[in-house]
């Protein structure tokens, strides 16, 4: 009975109310990531005594949010992050982040690559391959693991499902400064 109790608290919002009210307000902390409510949310999560088992999720949602406060102020004090990648469909543009990811929307959900450059949020995998400019994408948000760029029409959203919070939290903040920035270099915007 244990391992089904584990299968379905994986797939729907956590049993425990305390559960449930913790990640409310990790998802606030998300939107204004600082050391303390990290501090704060760590200290209100081990207060519950709940088994290891039981809040692992919870744990790595703090992990991702420590990565996310740590690239805001890289972000802020030095700029996006620049990574190397020998992938072709790059090309000449810089590249700012690349993750394993796959397209849970699509047929056969699949798995490759999501990289996020200085021009386009691109997705490399399987037969598939999805490209869009930052001119197209009006909003980037996360969702749990899920990276989701909303088309400026809002007639489309692209959701990449990432391996972990940290990845999720982390590309869809340099999206949402790369979309920033397109705005900012438009003039009218």
């Amino acid at each position: 009975m244990r391992l089904f109790g584990w299968l379905t608290r994986r797939g729907g919002p956590p049993a425990d109310r305390r559960l449930r009210e913790w990640r409310r307000a990790w998802a606030e902390a998300v939107a204004a990531p600082d050391a303390e409510r990290i501090r704060r949310l760590r200290a209100d999560l081990d207060a519950f005594g709940l088994a290891p088992d039981d809040v692992e999720i919870e744990r790595e949602m703090l992990d991702a949010l420590h990565d996310a406060a740590a690239l805001a102020t890289a972000v802020r004090e030095s700029g996006l992050p620049v990574v190397q990648t020998g992938h072709r469909v790059v090309g000449l543009e810089c590249c700012h982040y690349t993750a394993p990811a796959s397209m849970p929307d699509e047929p056969g959900q699949p798995g490759g690559r999501l990289l996020l450059t200085s021009g386009r949020a691109i997705f490399v995998g399987g037969a598939n391959r999805m490209a869009t400019a930052w001119h197209a994408v009006g909003d980037a948000r996360h969702v749990d693991r899920d990276v989701v760029l909303i088309r400026t029409d809002r007639e489309q959203l692209y959701r990449f499902r990432c391996n972990s919070f940290s990845d999720a939290l982390r590309g869809a903040l340099i999206a949402r400064e790369l979309v920033a920035a397109r705005r900012r270099t438009r003039p009218g915007l």
